[in-house]
């Protein structure tokens, strides 16, 4: 097992290439743990160079409404009116306190994605 650190684009596609010939290798054997190693070093790097925020409000919404098979009818419980919902998903109307909660406690949308600013 020869493992490098992760210093550029170039690397990371080394590493890739290198997981791929290892990612299917049997717990415990020498080639597991050199998955374990590259997947955590792949992990750094990304992170650090191509960092993902937390989700737009609107599109975490939209999101669980496309997973959950939900139309805008069916936020009304969370967000209001369907005139309400219209403006939310519109990005015409700002989520209140109350709907964050709502559409956390009933859809299981996390508080980060709903909190983030756009």
């Amino acid at each position: 097992m020869t493992i490098k650190p992760i210093r550029s684009d170039d690397d990371l596609r080394a590493a890739f290439k290198q997981l791929e010939m290892v990612f299917q290798a049997s717990v415990g054997s020498e080639q597991a743990d050199e998955r374990d190693v590259l997947v955590t070093l792949i992990e750094a790097y990304e992170q650090k160079h191509y960092p993902i925020g937390p989700a737009d409000p609107v599109e975490a919404i939209k999101f669980r409404m496309e997973q959950q098979n939900l139309t805008p009818k069916d936020l009304e419980p969370y967000i209001g009116s369907s005139g309400r919902v219209s403006e939310v998903l519109n990005r015409k109307r700002r989520l209140s306190l109350q709907m964050i909660k709502k559409l956390h406690a009933g859809l299981r949308i996390p508080y980060e994605s709903l909190l983030a600013t756009a």
